[in-house]
Parts: C-alpha cells; structure tokens; sequence
C-alpha cells in the first residue's frame, strides 16, 4: 500500500510528462542568459504574471529574498505580516543577508493586513528611523489557512504603498490556488504588485524552482542579486522544463485540489473529536485539531497514522494541516478518513 503524504504539497513529484520534458531539454548557459528551455520559462511565467519579465529562481524563498534585496538597501525597513512566510520560515534571510529591517504588522485571520496599520508602519524621514520602502503580501496565505487574497484587497494596497513611495511585493507561492479559488486571472490578483514571486514545486509538480516576475528594469536588478546569492543554475533547462509542463497541464487542474480537500473537510468533521477551523478549506489546505477529550494529542496520532502510511503536518499540541496535491485523489482522501476513524477509536 502507498503512503499518502499530506504534510504539503512540496512533496510533489513530476509527473512522467515532466520527467520526459527534463530527458529532452534543449540547454545553454543560463548565467549568460543562453538557455532557451529557462527563457522560455520566464517568458511564460512573465505572461501568466502579467508582467514584463521572469527570472528562474531555485525556490520561493529565494525568489522573496531577491525580490526584497532588490527593493530595498541596507538599513531600509520592509513591512510585512507577524505571520508572512518570509518572516517566520526564511531563517531571518531578508535581515542576515541584506540588512534589512523587518516590520512586522499583526496579520488578520483572512491573512489580511489593515490598511490603518499598515499607514500606521510607514516610517516617517527621520534620522532615527529606517527607510520604509517595502510592503509585502501573502496570496495564498499559508499560516491563515490558505485563504486567498482578493485583488480589491491588494489593489488598496497598492494604492497605499505608491502613494507613500514603497513598492508592493507578492509572495505568491500558490498563487494559482488562489485564482481558482477566487475564480480570477492570477495576472488579476497581482496587478498591482511591483513583484510576484510564485513555486513551480507546490501545485504545479514541478521539482524544483519559482520564478520571480516584474518590470524588465527590475528583473535585470533581480537577476544580479541572484547571482550575488549563488543561484546562477548554468544548465538549468532540465529543470525549467518541468516548469513549463507545470505552467501548461498543471495550472487548470488545481481546482481538483480544492474539491479533495472539501471531501476531506467533510470526512473528517464527521469524526466524533475532530474540529475543523471556521471556513477551512479556503483552497487546498484543511487545518483542524482534536477535541480536549481526545486522550492522544497530534504526535500521538501523527505517529499511529504514519503506521497506517498515512503523513500529517502537526503544528501545535493537539492541531494539524493536511494539503491537498495532485497525487491524492478521491480515494486517497477516504484512506486518510478512515485512519483517522480507527486511530482515534484505538485504546490507549
């Protein structure tokens, strides 16, 4: 029996198109711009984005790294949610490596942040204070349950940062989940973001990479900071080739991802000591945690359900996540039911 793994969906693997893809990829030497199979890459993610150019990047932490390098000097200050990725996952890279400040503002449970704070974090020209010059967003946003932002809501935003002279940045790991979710163009939700940052090894499948989207001017900065950071691939066609297999098949299809992880919500509010969060699923994330009278807490039935080869995200005492992906279908989704049925009906 296989083991179904809903810890995340960077778990993916690429499909057999993908791996096929990667075998017949024309390459060139990236670093001088020569490699047809990662332009053409950029290119795509650029159109899909709506922007003017792409750069290939190794992974979603990188591309918010670059973006924020490139926005920002040393000392400059970036404004961003106490639950953002970037500031809670990226082992304080924005600050370690460039210098600069994070700004953290209270993140709202739909992964919003206020307007009034936000106008509130913009620094005025002190002396004393560092420079804001960055706002950045999260769409989907990961730790507030994979809810999407509306693009109303980062259109006001970006409204407010321009008015003020700060650029917007948009971490869009799964933007996609977003646009089928809100059922808008992805170009839509990101219209007014100076920078996109989006994986191709979540939802899409592909193993590795996100591509990071501007203005041409910004992406020829971008792409001298990847290269400060060590991320000139060379030969990186291989795996920009999944990548473009991502961006053709995979995009259309993530609607399925939220469907399964609807069957799971289902499932699993049915199960005497399961509480499902309010609203989840917003998209392809279904968080929940078990009643006070369960007498297991999460490790407990994380390590009973691995037995069953069945794999959990924990992430508090007695809570989980479980992501939805292209390699959990509807009859995964019931194997995953019903271990969680029998491990919490097991004695002690």
């Amino acid at each position: 029996m296989e083991s179904i793994d809903l810890r995340s969906d960077t778990v993916t693997q690429p499909t057999p198109e993908m791996r096929r893809a990667m075998s017949a990829a024309k390459v060139g030497d990236d670093v001088f711009g020569e490699d047809p199979t990662v332009n053409q890459l950029q290119d795509m993610a650029a159109e899909r984005m709506g922007k003017e150019a792409g750069l290939f990047v190794t992974s979603g932490t990188m591309g918010n790294l670059v973006a924020v390098l490139t926005h920002c000097g040393r000392g400059d200050e970036a404004i961003l949610g106490d639950q953002a990725h970037t500031f809670l996952y990226e082992a304080g890279g924005i600050a370690a490596l460039g210098g600069v400040h994070p700004h953290p503002v209270r993140n709202q449970a739909d992964g919003t942040l206020r307007l009034q704070d936000l106008q509130a974090a913009i620094r005025s020209d002190d002396v004393h204070f560092p420079r804001s010059r960055l706002i950045c967003l999260e769409n989907t946003h990961n730790r507030c349950g994979g809810v999407p932002l509306t693009a109303e809501y980062t259109g006001q935003v970006g409204e407010l940062a321009h008015a003020r002279g700060l650029a917007l940045h948009l971490d869009g790991a799964r933007i996609f989940n977003a646009a089928a979710a809100l059922r808008r163009r992805p170009q839509d939700l990101v219209a007014p973001a100076d920078s996109v940052s989006f994986c191709l090894s979540k939802a899409l499948c592909a193993p590795v990479g996100s591509v990071l989207c501007g203005s041409r001017e910004f992406v020829a900065k971008a792409r001298r900071i990847r290269k400060q950071l060590g991320g000139g691939m060379r030969q990186a066609g291989i795996l920009a080739a999944a990548g473009i297999v991502g961006l053709q098949k995979m995009v259309d299809r993530v609607s399925q991802d939220h469907e399964n992880a609807w069957a799971l919500a289902a499932g699993l509010g049915q199960i005497a000591g399961i509480r499902l969060d309010p609203g989840t699923p917003y998209t392809n994330m279904v968080f929940f945690e078990l009643d006070p009278g369960i007498r297991f807490d999460a490790e407990g039935v994380a390590a009973r359900l691995a037995e069953k080869k069945v794999r959990v995200q924990v992430t508090g005492p007695r809570r989980f996540r479980a992501v939805l992906h292209y390699w959990v279908g509807p009859e995964q989704v019931q194997r995953v039911v019903r271990a969680f049925e029998d491990t919490l009906s097991e004695p002690t």
